[in-house]
């Protein structure tokens, strides 16, 4: 069993299987590669009769081509399900941006205060995002957008000199300039916006952005000539953003009364935060962390985080659960982002992240991503070693002072 899940992540040195045996001994050997292993193997023969292919005789190139298809017919009908839950708008992207502030609930998160922003905008002006917008001034453009267009807009127009003196600014921020509030879901439509779709966007082929220290997601117009799964693609990649920034936002929080706050700042926009507990031979990520505790909430103790967070304000969302929620017809993919097929002709993963964005990039068989389907097993063994002690230990070590200590007004 731990071949087959060697060989579906691609692991083929003896670090792996030494490292799961000895995760298995150190956790009183519970089985857990095992009891994933053939639970992906019966999730997935389970997919392909569900397909209508033959779980024993079905060749990767078939299982690539009929998921391709179903896709295209799902897109149709999420499109439409959530033009029907919207306005009279007949952007879909427009439907994803409100379809989404709607669903996900709760979404309270720490992020810069728009006075604070537009103060660091007003510092470190993006003139070339400025001319692209047609302002003559940073005075109208901070009047009329907001910073986190402005900020999606100069990731693509501006010079990396101006993305490191931004980022160089927030060591210098304080506790202070924080606030809690909803994470923001941004879709700017003004003519401004479309006519930098129709240039900007078209050639970086890229229209989605999120900022951690914004608590804001932006998605940009698209311009006419786009790709193919427009809806599903921005609906899944807002998703894991939003997930990105919810984890961001305790994290930070959790270092409110820390010394160098704005350094902390810093470090969360440039990577993903880590918690000092290993497994794996690495430091288990921060969205593991938040991950683990909304699974298993009921067995970590509730006041973990108090008093700088109560228990309810850890969340994070299953993609797919989100979206079949929003169409029915999306149910097929939920419980599948570490499902795989593995067979002599290759491995195909049953991730829809990474078949939507395989199929919204074109990419041929030979191209297609499995690099979200691995990262889904590696999450769901860690999700599985990892114990409620080792993680209350390593909460309490690293944020001793903040969890003892009332945090800071903001």
């Amino acid at each position: 069993m731990t071949r087959v899940l060697a060989e579906l992540l691609a692991q083929s040195g003896p670090s792996f299987q030494l490292n799961l045996r000895q995760l298995e001994a150190g956790a009183g050997m519970p089985s857990h590669d095992i009891r994933l292993t053939a639970g992906i193997v019966q999730g997935m023969q389970a997919k392909l009769r569900e397909l209508g292919l033959d779980p024993h005789d079905t060749q990767p190139h078939e299982l690539h081509a009929v998921l391709r298809a179903k896709l295209e017919e799902q897109e149709l009908s999420f499109a439409k399900s959530l033009k029907g839950k919207s306005t009279k708008t007949g952007d879909p992207i427009a439907h994803v941006a409100l379809a989404l502030k709607k669903a996900l609930v709760p979404k309270s998160c720490f992020a810069l205060k728009s006075t604070v922003a537009k103060r660091l905008l007003k510092a470190n002006v993006p003139k070339k995002t400025m001319k692209a917008l047609g302002y003559r001034s940073a005075d109208s453009m901070l009047k009329h957008e907001s910073p986190a267009c402005l900020y999606a807009a100069a990731e693509m127009i501006e010079a990396d000199a101006w993305t490191k003196k931004q980022h160089t600014a927030y060591a210098k921020l304080k506790a202070s300039d924080f606030e809690i509030r909803d994470l923001s879901i941004e879709h700017p439509t003004s003519k401004r916006w479309q006519s930098l779709a129709e240039t900007v966007v078209a050639r970086h082929r890229h229209n989605i952005f999120s900022f951690k220290e914004l608590g804001a997601i932006v998605l940009l117009p698209l311009p006419v000539s786009h790709p193919e799964l427009p809806t599903l693609t921005a609906a899944v990649l807002t998703l894991h953003a939003a997930n990105d920034i919810l984890a961001a936002s305790t994290y930070l929080r959790l270092h409110q009364v820390h010394t160098h706050f704005g350094t902390v700042v810093k470090q969360v926009v440039a990577s993903e935060p880590v918690l000092d507990t290993q497994l794996f031979d690495q430091a288990v990520s921060w969205n593991m962390v938040q991950r683990y505790f909304t699974r298993f909430k009921d067995t970590m103790r509730s006041d973990i985080f108090e008093p700088v967070i109560q228990a309810e304000e850890v969340v994070w969302h299953d993609v797919e659960q989100v979206l079949a929620r929003l169409d029915p017809h999306l149910k097929f993919w939920e419980g599948t982002s570490h499902f795989g097929m593995l067979s002599p002709g290759g491995v195909v993963s049953c991730s829809l992240t990474d078949q939507v964005l395989s199929h919204c990039n074109n990419l041929p068989f030979e191209q297609r991503l499995l690099r979200n389907f691995r990262q889904a097993i590696m999450a769901e063994l860690s999700l599985r070693y990892m114990t409620a002690e080792r993680v209350e230990q390593a909460i309490a070590s690293k944020f001793q002072k903040q969890l003892v200590l009332e945090p800071v007004t903001v």
